[in-house]
């Protein structure tokens, strides 16, 4: 049940020629009246007898109890109350009753006898509008004062006594919604999502691991919009706006938007508090500086590798550290979802497209994110965004795999820090957005645990033999369980690489098998295979013939019959 407060007005005839016409696409089905402040107002819809004068004159009465000059500019109180699209279909008559509720909740019709006048409107199967006149039945004015945190409070208590769909308390950090003016534009132009919300995606890619203003700002060029800044009487920038080039107004002229408007995080303070250049822009690994000469631009693959070293220190850092440390990092977070969504190959990019339109919401909440914290993942969305495209196979496959693997749990850890302090819509979007790296992984992990896969069917049967007594020796409760999995032969390569490599694969894979929870896992051999070779170092694309290679060296010479207890893993470990 979603209640939304229309901007107030001054034209009652107008709204209602609107709320009982055919709508601007023809959308508007038997317009008429569900409920009104006395229960028998004229229905212009049914009786054919009344007019929209009739109706507006019965509202707009109480403004005769006022001198001319006492009566508010903007006196036409709007709301539309919309139900969720899997929700029942609702009758009139318990549409009547939210209406009352509605009403009784914001302060319009408090329910002391003398109220502001108000009528119901449903021309549509899922919502209706209330509107209303803005002075009371004595004179007064209503006390409508934050109605709109009113009437999300009650549509939480109608979702709960009709047994409808819950939608999560906000905390008032959400991105302001479209308006319905700039949905109808979107649908007229045929484009998706409106302008606002294309901004408002375009402008996070160009904040994810951005080291400076100019920087940001080139980003946002770059990106074909249009964009102005303001400037303080210092000279030193005050706030910027955007637009895209084809969005215009009823005038020709561009339709800007201030950073702010686009969300709260996307205003220039807030953005500049993510600035930390001399951590991001010149630390070792970094891509460096682009206004400082060429940049030292890694592959796609490293980045990607960089990036999931990352995320796992991430991970910790959300379990165990303190509150504005850990919401720098679910912040960061989103910046290397929108780096990696901008970077992938065809075939995942539509899913992690998704997880960062969704990780958008989880990324903002009441608690002051500490940015000095989350460099070390701000400078990984950075280097993704300068090594460029990813091919979908090889090693550039592979290590997204590796990457999305790890972004899930991540995904999940933050949904459980913003459960834990309440934050239920950004608990709710953080497992949305898993939801969709479980899809990008499951496409983009395709292609290199086949290529292990194979290599694993075609172990020896003594060998295999090994690799499980090792298994259950380093997991023995999870062991059962990843036998019966097809991901078992990835994991069985992937135990000969590591050993082939000179690493003691038993104590590895206990130490990977306790570093994260596994019960979300789909597979938990493909989750132990990533973890192993990022430890490691491995390839992460396997079908090179130098991995082949690693494996030949590693039956010809029999290492697995070195004596036990020698040390573990010797490079790699985070």
């Amino acid at each position: 049940m979603i209640p939304r407060i229309h901007q107030q007005g001054s034209n009652t005839l107008g709204l209602l020629h609107y709320l009982y016409g055919k709508g601007t696409h023809e959308e508007h089905i038997d317009p008429h009246l569900v409920a009104s402040f006395d229960g028998m107002a004229p229905d212009p819809g049914r009786a054919p007898s009344v007019t929209k004068k009739d109706l507006q004159h019965l509202l707009d009465q109480p403004l005769s109890l006022l001198a001319a000059d006492q009566r508010p500019d903007k006196h036409v109180w709007h709301c539309s109350v919309r139900a969720a699209p899997d929700d029942p279909i609702l009758s009139d008559g318990q549409w009547a009753e939210i209406a009352r509720r509605m009403v009784a909740a914001t302060g319009i019709d408090p329910g002391d006898g003398a109220g502001c006048r108000w009528t119901a409107v449903r021309h549509a199967e899922d919502h209706i509008h209330i509107i209303a006149t803005l002075v009371r039945e004595d004179g007064r004015r209503p006390d409508h004062h934050r109605s709109g945190k009113r009437a999300q409070a009650e549509a939480r208590l109608i979702e709960a006594d009709y047994g409808l769909h819950r939608i999560p308390p906000g905390d008032g950090t959400a991105a302001k919604r479209p308006t319905s003016a700039e949905r109808h534009k979107a649908e007229r132009q045929g484009r998706e999502r409106t302008a606002r919300e294309e901004l408002r995606e375009t402008v996070r890619r160009a904040v994810a691991g951005a080291a400076t203003e100019a920087e940001f700002f080139d980003r946002l060029k770059a990106a074909g919009l249009l964009v102005r800044t303001s400037v303080l009487p210092s000279g030193d920038l005050r706030g910027y706006t955007v637009a895209m080039p084809g969005d215009r107004n009823k005038d020709g002229e561009p339709v800007f938007y201030a950073g702010s408007t686009l969300a709260p995080d996307l205003s220039l303070p807030r953005i500049r508090d993510r600035f930390n250049t001399a951590a991001v822009a010149s630390a070792p690994g970094s891509v460096g500086r682009q206004d400082h000469g060429a940049v030292q631009q890694s592959t796609p693959s490293t980045s990607r590798r960089t990036a999931t070293h990352a995320a796992w220190a991430a991970l910790l850092v959300i379990d165990h550290g303190d509150d504005g440390a850990a919401a720098a990092q679910i912040a960061a977070t989103g910046e290397v979802l929108d780096a990696l969504a901008k970077t992938s190959a065809l075939h995942t990019r539509q899913q992690l497209c998704e997880a960062a339109w969704a990780f958008e919401r989880a990324s903002r909440s009441h608690t002051r994110a500490e940015f000095r914290h989350s460099q070390q993942l701000r400078r990984a969305a950075r280097d993704l965004v300068h090594s460029g495209p990813a091919l979908g196979r090889g090693e550039d496959g592979a290590t997204t795999a590796m990457l999305i693997d790890t972004l899930f749990f991540l995904a999940l850890a933050a949904a459980h820090w913003h459960a834990q302090r309440q934050h239920a819509q950004q608990a709710a979007a953080a497992r949305q957005a898993a939801e969709h790296l479980r899809a990008a992984y499951q496409a983009a992990a395709a292609q290199p645990l086949g290529a292990l896969y194979q290599r694993g069917r075609r172990l020896g049967r003594p060998l295999l033999q090994r690799q499980t007594a090792m298994l259950r020796e380093a997991v023995p409760e999870l062991a059962e369980q990843i036998l019966t999995e097809p991901g078992w032969y990835a994991l069985a390569a992937t135990l000969t690489d590591t050993e082939a490599a000179g690493h003691d694969p038993t104590a590895l894979l206990a130490d990977a098998a306790g570093r994260r929870e596994l019960d979300t896992a789909d597979s938990v051999s493909d989750v132990l295979v990533w973890r192993l070779r990022r430890t490691t170092d491995l390839p992460a694309d396997t079908s090179h013939a130098v991995t082949d290679a690693h494996t030949a060296q590693y039956s010809a010479s029999r290492v697995w019959q070195q004596a036990p207890g020698r040390s573990g893993a010797r490079r790699g470990r985070s």
